[in-house]
């Protein structure tokens, strides 16, 4: 490939920021393809008037977040389709600031309303049965003999990946697998605080609400089985 026009020089950022900062541009200007082929090394030093170190350096930040992929003998190219490395950035940005807690709380509560309108419109008797299921397994980890917060947390957790599921959309699938994972801490002190208030069935409660929802389809109701589904957790963040 010839030098490259969309490599241009940014000014107030690092050498390596530059390179990262055009190579992005050009995938989301169309000028870079997924699959695409990028430019060679020295093709790249050549277009910014930088070293090889810089390059590789840009490359390999840039592998690292799911953009490029090295093939050796080949080349680097553009990932094809969805990678759920590509939420790195953002969410250690979420953990990292001020206020995070609550913060994700509510990034969690927008997700959802989300996740239940587009799973009505994509919802069919195989995806309803693979709900009710997990909810009947969630239901099981809370009645049973030794009630274990772990479980209930992994089942809880599948219950509602069942329900992004339903949705087909991969970077759904992707930012709920992560804020699942950054949260794990203090979803788990909300869960012992219902266990402690002896509020499971309010707990399985606001659960069967958010699937009756969805099987009825009754977006009428979405916001506030999402709003109440939290409150426990809002307790423990707040």
């Amino acid at each position: 490939m010839a030098t490259e026009s969309f490599l241009k020089e940014i000014g107030g950022k690092s050498i390596v920021e530059q390179i990262v900062d055009n190579v992005t541009n050009a995938i989301i200007n169309g000028e870079l393809k997924p699959g695409d082929k990028i430019p060679t090394e020295n093709e790249l030093c050549a277009s910014m008037g930088v070293g090889r170190n810089s390059v590789r350096e840009a490359i390999k930040i840039l592998e690292a977040y799911g953009v490029l992929t090295i093939k050796r003998a080949e080349g680097t190219f553009v990932k094809q389709g969805f990678d759920s490395k590509m939420l790195y950035p953002v969410l250690y940005g979420i953990i990292l600031q001020k206020d995070s807690a609550n913060q994700i709380v509510e990034l969690r509560k927008v997700i959802d309303v989300g996740i239940l309108q587009l799973a009505m419109d994509k919802l069919d008797l195989d995806s309803l049965h693979k709900a009710e299921q997990a909810m009947k397994e969630l239901e099981q980890k809370i009645s049973a003999v030794n009630v274990d917060a772990n479980a209930i947390f992994a089942a809880d957790t599948a219950f509602h990946m069942v329900l992004v599921a339903i949705t087909q959309n991969a970077l759904l699938e992707g930012i709920c697998y992560y804020v699942d994972q950054i949260t794990k801490k203090s979803r788990l002190k909300a869960i012992e605080k219902f266990l402690e208030d002896k509020a499971t069935e309010q707990f399985l409660f606001m659960h069967r609400e958010m699937l009756r929802v969805l099987k009825e389809k009754d977006r009428t109701k979405i916001n506030v089985v999402v709003e109440n589904h939290y409150q426990y957790w809002e307790k423990v963040t707040g």
